[in-house]
């Protein structure tokens, strides 16, 4: 199962998540792909991904993050054990994000959130400073990112597989250049507990 998270006024419209969706259902696993409209809540966005995994045994998932749902997917593959391929992910919502409080229109799509100040907490709460097992992360991290430096987002997740893209944007708009290699990382538990299970 690969879980996308969208990010910040985005949506499951969003086109890196249409591109999976449909990557996903060319390969015969439409029913494998889940994207979750999160709502503006950092913390109701976390607990709706908890409970929407719980029964899918953690060799066998993997989160995709992009921006915010990046820092999202981060928290959660701590908690979870599981794998996450970050895509520009945020370093600190909590302090980006408090320009944006009150109503905001969202991507693709015609709803607005409601941004509250008490979310740059909540945001806070589920701050990941360092993560452990590093072999779990793929980033990419576009060094045209005009929103987050990439240079943040290298550090921060030192020692995991990276893919630093030269120019591009905070929206990766060539993200279907890296769709394959991004689904590869995240199918690599579920290939290897297949390969096990048919040994011996």
């Amino acid at each position: 199962m690969i879980v996308y998270l969208h990010g910040f006024r985005s949506s499951p419209a969003s086109r890196k998540a249409t591109m999976l969706r449909e990557a996903m259902a060319a390969r015969g696993r439409s029913g494998e792909y889940a994207c979750p409209a999160l709502p503006a809540s950092p913390a109701r966005s976390v607990e709706l991904v908890l409970a929407a995994v719980n029964d899918v045994p953690r060799e066998r998932l993997a989160l995709i993050g992009s921006s915010l749902g990046g820092y999202y997917a981060t928290w959660l593959a701590e908690r979870l054990g599981c794998r996450a391929a970050l895509l520009n992910p945020a370093i600190r919502p909590q302090d980006d994000l408090a320009r944006y409080i009150g109503v905001q229109p969202v991507y693709f799509s015609e709803a607005e959130i409601d941004f509250r100040r008490e979310y740059l907490d909540e945001l806070a709460a589920i701050d990941t400073p360092t993560i452990t097992l590093p072999e779990r992360y793929l980033l990419l991290a576009a060094t045209g990112d005009a929103v987050i430096d990439y240079r943040t987002m290298v550090r921060k997740y030192r020692g995991a597989r990276q893919h630093v893209v030269e120019g591009s944007d905070h929206e990766l708009s060539d993200f279907a250049s890296y769709i394959d290699e991004v689904i590869a990382f995240c199918d690599a538990d579920r290939v290897n507990t297949t390969r096990r299970s048919g040994e011996g």
